[in-house]
């Protein structure tokens, strides 16, 4: 029997509400924009709605959590601008 392998998504969010962007990573990208949505967490209910602006799947948690930590010191705008991804 084939092993299984997860796969994981890095994620940057954006809110027109509160002109902001979250980042973070998740093995299950529509669960977890669903939970931001419905502001299970305090920090991002005031967001809500969030919409994704970014992904990147990797087939690591190191490397998810690498790619999310290099995201947030650079500034999710900063990183998207840097890709010529738009930025809102």
């Amino acid at each position: 029997m084939p092993l299984l392998h997860i796969m994981y998504t890095t994620y940057i969010l954006y809110s027109s509400k509160i002109s902001r962007y979250y980042t973070g990573h998740t093995i299950n990208l529509e669960r977890r924009l669903a939970e931001h949505n419905r502001g299970k967490t305090k920090i991002l209910a005031r967001g809500v709605p969030w919409t994704i602006v970014y992904t990147s799947i990797l087939d690591s948690r190191s490397k998810a959590m690498m790619l999310e930590n290099s995201i947030k010191k650079r500034g999710a705008k900063r990183f998207l601008d840097d890709f010529k991804i738009k930025s809102f």
